[in-house]
């Protein structure tokens, strides 16, 4: 059934005739999923929340608010998919149908690389059929080309792509280490005083004094007797 104006669906919805000022955002929606706008995966995600405020949409303010926040997006998804000048809808790639990949391992690829032929190349591959004798050089590499992109030497034939790789990585460890330098000298202070040889003398020796860690730690590897370093 298709619904012409906002009234109309507002008395499916509510026959009641309660919620009337939410017919409006939620029209919009549902004429955007009867034009095919919004995609499937969209439809079934909201289809439980839709569903709920069109069972108890006598509390106006939450389907209100609900409804209307439901009709921008629906608005939004139809302004996306209808941008760049698209005359028709824009659909989603279907990834569970066959494609078109370049790999070694793959010689026969599932489907050929051109798919939408123009009048010549269909001209081409009727000629293909007969004797390929009556196939020019130039027509072969054709064919060739209809249903492949690269050929072996092409994908296998090396690229410059490391040096942009290896030029990227060193260029932000050439920016973090500027930073770390710039850090050290105008954000870190002076190295703490507990750092120094002699502060770390005198914490050893008050260690020592306290008897810390005598069974396996550090005042067991201390000769109290010969005041020196067990050997």
């Amino acid at each position: 059934m298709s619904l012409k104006s906002p009234e109309q669906f507002s008395v499916m919805c509510c026959p009641s005739g309660k919620g009337q000022e939410t017919s409006r955002p939620a029209f919009l929606y549902y004429r955007q999923i009867e034009n095919g706008v919004i995609s499937l995966l969209y439809i079934r995600r909201l289809h439980l929340t839709l569903t709920y405020l069109l069972l108890f949409c006598g509390d106006r303010m939450l389907a209100s608010r609900a409804f209307s926040l439901v009709g921008k997006r629906a608005i939004s998804t139809s302004i996306c998919v209808r941008a760049h000048g698209h005359a028709g809808l824009v659909k989603a790639e279907d990834f569970s149908l066959p494609g078109y990949v370049d790999r070694r391992d793959v010689p026969l690829p599932e489907v050929a690389f051109v798919r939408d032929l123009s009048a010549q190349q269909k001209a081409l591959k009727e000629k293909e059929k007969a004797s390929w004798t009556a196939l020019s050089v130039d027509e072969k590499v054709e064919l060739y080309r209809i249903k492949f992109n690269e050929t072996y030497a092409e994908m296998n034939k090396g690229s410059n792509e490391w040096k942009t790789v290896i030029g990227g990585v060193l260029f932000f460890l050439g920016i973090t280490g500027l930073i770390l330098i710039w850090q050290k000298h105008y954000m870190y202070g002076p190295i703490p005083h507990t750092f120094s040889d002699e502060w770390l003398s005198m914490q050893t020796k008050r260690m020592l004094d306290m008897r810390i860690n005598p069974v396996e730690g550090i005042s067991s590897q201390w000769d109290f007797e010969k005041n020196e370093w067990k050997k």
